[in-house]
């Protein structure tokens, strides 16, 4: 398309249901009133409940609030039955919310804080909420990840919750890693169907309290330079949408901020690292993660042929 991709490209939301985590604050706020302006029925799926309802008094729409913990296998277990009962049809699922360069912590199942989190919980969701968005024609599961992707980033087979050394900047890089190679092996599994495809974006660099973990030596020059470097929740936003919401988005695409370095600018299609598309470390991760959270995909089991 000609011209740059704004809010007024969101095409008529009406009729679509559309799940946000995160989405009290920041990006996932941002994604949610958008989507609710433009007709969508938006599920704001958050941990702080109070927080979730004060924010969807701010948006004008059909907007309500779900509790999600993406730290707990069990409060993800909760959620998604509450979604389905709620839900019979799903059209988006934005997997938005995330936590970045955190000390060294745990969720409750034990995983690394942002391994956990930022991957396995929305692995798990995905799973949970998979059947009531394949029927959808048109329907799409976004998940968001960053350029941090490319820093320090691999995925450590072998030791996945960093309990040998901890670097709160690897951990972030290998989480957001594993959202990328999510995205692309769900999409190679989503293929057959035709009806749901998976999408990535990333929102450059935004200024949110997504950083407020930051290391001191990181944070004091991004608060200094935050207005030269980084760009607002509104735009930041923008990448998620179009990967949501434009028709002519593919599965397995990735969007990001447009200008130089995908730091901020209006999204376009961009490409990740080399890393990130490793077909066999796709394939070993998505065993990986559901063993990890036993969750499993049984609608994209590969199907038997008649005998």
């Amino acid at each position: 398309m000609s011209g740059n991709w704004t809010e007024q490209h969101i095409p008529d939301q009406r009729g679509r249901v559309a799940i946000v985590t995160g989405a009290n604050t920041g990006l996932g706020f941002e994604t949610a009133r958008m989507l609710a302006e433009r007709g969508a029925a938006v599920v704001l799926a958050v941990r702080d409940v109070d927080k979730g309802r004060r924010a969807a008094a701010r948006i004008t729409g059909d907007v309500t609030v779900q509790a999600l913990d993406l730290t707990s296998l069990g409060s993800i277990r909760s959620a998604a039955a509450d979604l389905r009962a709620a839900h019979p049809r799903i059209d988006l699922l934005i997997n938005n919310a995330g936590v970045m360069y955190t000390p060294k912590q745990t969720t409750a199942d034990g995983f690394e804080l942002q391994f956990g989190t930022n991957h396995l919980g929305h692995f798990a969701l995905t799973g949970l909420l998979l059947d009531r968005l394949l029927p959808v024609p048109g329907s799409r599961v976004v998940t968001v990840s960053s350029t941090g992707h490319r820093i320090r980033a691999a995925i450590h087979f072998d030791d996945l919750q960093w309990e040998r050394s901890y670097s709160r900047i690897g951990a972030y890089g290998q989480a957001k890693l594993a959202n990328l190679m999510f995205t692309y092996e769900l999409q190679r599994r989503l293929a057959p169907h035709g009806t749901t495809v998976a999408v990535a974006a990333h929102p450059g660099v935004s200024n949110t309290e997504l950083t407020r973990n930051a290391p001191a030596a990181l944070r004091v020059p991004v608060t200094w330079l935050a207005p030269l470097l980084t760009q607002k929740a509104e735009m930041g936003a923008l990448p998620t949408l179009r990967a949501a919401t434009d028709p002519a988005a593919t599965g397995g695409q990735y969007y990001g901020p447009g200008n130089r370095g995908e730091i901020r600018g209006y999204p376009k299609p961009v490409v990740s690292s080399p890393d990130s598309h490793d077909r066999a470390a796709q394939q070993r991760l998505w065993t990986v993660s559901e063993e990890l959270t036993g969750v499993t995909f049984p609608e994209l089991a590969p199907q038997r042929k008649a005998s």
